[in-house]
């Protein structure tokens, strides 16, 4: 069987019990795999859980004597508080350690009956490939006396190749493929301080704790030995009017393959329906763009092309589940 893990990005707020969110690539999925294979879907949900800070500091700012003679507010009050609060929020000690506990219990629960030989498929959106890749890679979840340590230590303990405290790497579930979409990710490595000289001091850096590339790339090396020596696909989807989006090729490698020997790493551009290069490339490099950037940036949920080529991954055949 095949596994999909969905995690969503900012500005998603869904009933957590049955969250809707990826409903629509999921049917396009299934359909494109057809019967080729056994698929059971996973989504996530966190988006419930800043949602009384945010209310609180909106309320705080509409409270100002100024706040109606400002520009934008419906876009500051929703789109910008929600991306910059989560991100903000998300990255404090207590309110990560909140949404690691939510989406630990989510996913084992998807995720109990799986067997030795079934695949898991990352699916992720906005800034739910940061929080994922954190969850799984950074080295600040690691000490015993952190808030949420257990709850990260339970989530990795269920992928084949990464290593949690006092467990075993070579246990859990093999990853058969990463899709980022509209994925902020790039500019979130700026907080990865890898080892080296320091200019000043000429002393030995320290990695930051954030810093998830020593963990990833011991995973890639985990997964090259059960996967045959064939590279982990990873497609990340780009609609070129999506502010948020950035490729990751070149900066995967240069950050966790130099060589190119682990990753098949492709990024993808896509075109939201309804627009085409005629009509879209005049505006393309003006303020005029950014208009339609919310818009672009959650398309990937509908998008034909994403649900393809996703399928299309996901009926590769190779390693442990082949």
């Amino acid at each position: 069987m095949d596994y999909i893990l969905f995690v969503h990005g900012v500005n998603t707020r869904e009933q957590r019990e049955k969250p809707a969110y990826a409903d629509d690539l999921i049917r396009r999925i299934n359909h494109h795999v057809g019967s080729s294979k056994t698929i059971k879907s996973v989504p996530l949900y966190w988006g419930d859980v800043n949602i009384d800070a945010e209310h609180k500091l909106l309320s705080t700012l509409q409270a100002s004597s100024i706040w109606n003679q400002m520009w934008f507010r419906k876009f500051r009050e929703n789109q910008l508080l929600q991306f910059a609060g989560d991100s903000a929020l998300y990255i404090s000690r207590y309110i990560g350690a909140k949404v690691v506990s939510q989406l630990k219990q989510q996913a084992l629960d998807g995720l109990k009956d799986y067997e030795s030989d079934d695949r898991l498929h990352l699916v992720t959106h906005s800034m739910g490939t940061v929080i994922l890749f954190d969850i799984l890679f950074a080295s600040r979840w690691d000490s015993k006396d952190v808030p949420g340590h257990d709850d990260v230590i339970a989530i990795r303990d269920t992928i084949y190749g990464i290593s949690g405290a006092n467990s075993n790497a070579l246990t859990g579930m093999q990853l058969a493929s990463i899709n980022t979409m509209g994925s902020p990710i790039a500019i979130f490595s700026l907080t990865d301080v890898n080892p080296g000289k320091d200019d000043t001091e000429g002393t030995p850096s320290k990695s930051s704790s954030h810093d998830i590339t020593p963990r990833l790339q011991k995973l890639l090396e985990n997964l090259q030995q059960v996967r045959g020596g064939k590279k982990l696909p990873w497609r990340n989807f780009i609609h070129p009017g999506d502010p948020i989006a950035y490729p990751l090729n070149e900066l995967m490698s240069s950050l966790v393959d130099g060589d190119k020997k682990y990753l098949d790493i492709q990024d993808i551009v896509i075109q939201q329906a309804g627009f085409t290069d005629l009509l879209t490339k005049p505006i393309s490099q003006t303020a005029l763009a950014l208009v339609r950037g919310g818009d672009t940036h959650v398309s990937y949920w509908q998008s034909e092309e994403v649900a393809k080529k996703i399928a299309e991954t996901i009926s590769m055949k190779v390693g442990l589940g082949a």
